[in-house]
């Protein structure tokens, strides 16, 4: 089966959802969302992530996350890996923790945002014990489904309220939002000059409850992979990364040329190509080995050619060396994300 493409941004914001092996738990007890949330944590100083909201399902979770260096599957990779690791040392397990690949749908910021984080916090309640399981919310899509009782409704928000996995309570004013969770983006949105943009943001989410929860979020997804107007859609669709297990690859076009790269890396060190592809020490060739990996959909080997001639592991050892460096010097890891932002503009 085609495997979904990555769609990776500087600055690209994202719905992210990941679930269990054959649908096994994820979470079991409160401190495996504990550990899980450590993570989440200390993504966002490793790879500065940044964390709008999350719902932690049994099986599965969801997250809205911004990603300033455009490295979305190097973190997803760290913190699925890092977490499934300790999960089956904990419960004494073995084998694959986490199902199918997550799956990343680029959102465009502003009203999509906040429509995204509402079918996120939705989730805990949109369940079929409570009468909106997939077949009562495909109805209602139809314009089939009834409309829930007043007992219905308090059931459902009182379930709302009280779910402890999720930034809602924190969103609504109930507790308080971790700190590495960025709320002002979402309590802009929902009300920027209202004297109380907690409660703002409690009530839109609450009235979605009292209509229904229709999933209003999903009428804008483009191709499985973009969530946004029609303008974002088409501008990301000429600039997704091709691979060889992309559906509909055909119709994608690569991202950026070799030349793009060189050039944007050229700019920011203020040097030529020349004068520092083969000046030993110097990062600023694998600096365009690792842009034309992340954003150029070139292979190992077609760059090393463009590179003069280097072999492909030797690229695939350059980028890796560059990465771990990158992971403990804050400097380096600006220039990737001054590169990273370059290469999408």
């Amino acid at each position: 089966m085609a495997r979904q493409s990555r769609v990776r941004v500087a600055g690209g914001i994202y719905h992210v959802c990941a679930r269990g092996d054959h649908r096994g738990e994820l979470f079991c007890h409160d401190q495996d969302v504990s550990h899980f949330l450590g993570l989440l944590a200390e993504a966002c100083e490793r790879y500065r992530l940044r964390v709008f909201a999350y719902c932690l399902m049994s099986n599965h979770y969801h997250l809205l996350l911004g990603t300033p260096a455009g490295n979305i599957s190097e973190c997803m990779r760290w913190l699925n890996g890092s977490y499934g690791i300790w999960f089956n040392k904990k419960h004494e397990r073995v084998g694959h923790v986490f199902g199918e690949r997550y799956k990343a749908t680029l959102i465009e910021n502003g009203s999509w945002l906040l429509e995204a984080s509402v079918y996120v916090h939705l989730n805990c309640v949109a369940t079929t014990r409570n009468g909106l399981g997939k077949a009562a919310r495909a109805a209602q899509r139809k314009g089939l489904g009834r409309l829930p009782t007043r007992e219905e409704v308090d059931a459902r928000i009182k379930g709302l309220r009280e779910f402890r996995r999720s930034t809602y309570r924190g969103y609504a004013g109930y507790e308080p939002l971790p700190q590495w969770v960025e709320k002002d983006a979402l309590l802009d949105r929902a009300a920027k000059d209202a004297p109380d943009r907690f409660s703002s943001y409690r009530a839109i989410v609450e009235e979605r409850i009292r209509q229904g929860v229709e999933e209003s979020a999903l009428i804008g997804l483009k191709w499985d992979l973009v969530l946004g107007g029609e303008r974002f859609a088409r501008t990301v669709r000429r600039h997704l990364q091709t691979g060889r297990e992309t559906r509909g690859r055909k119709e994608l076009a690569r991202w950026v040329s070799f030349e793009h790269v060189v050039g944007v890396v050229e700019r920011i060190k203020g040097e030529k190509w020349e004068s520092f592809r083969d000046k030993r020490g110097d990062e600023g060739r694998d600096l365009v080995l690792w842009a034309c990996q992340q954003y150029g959909s070139m292979s190992l080997r077609e760059i090393g050619t463009r590179a003069g001639g280097m072999d492909y592991s030797a690229v695939a050892v350059a980028i890796l060396r560059l990465k771990r460096r990158a992971a403990g010097n804050r400097k380096l890891f600006g220039t990737m994300g001054a590169i990273a932002k370059q290469c999408q503009m």
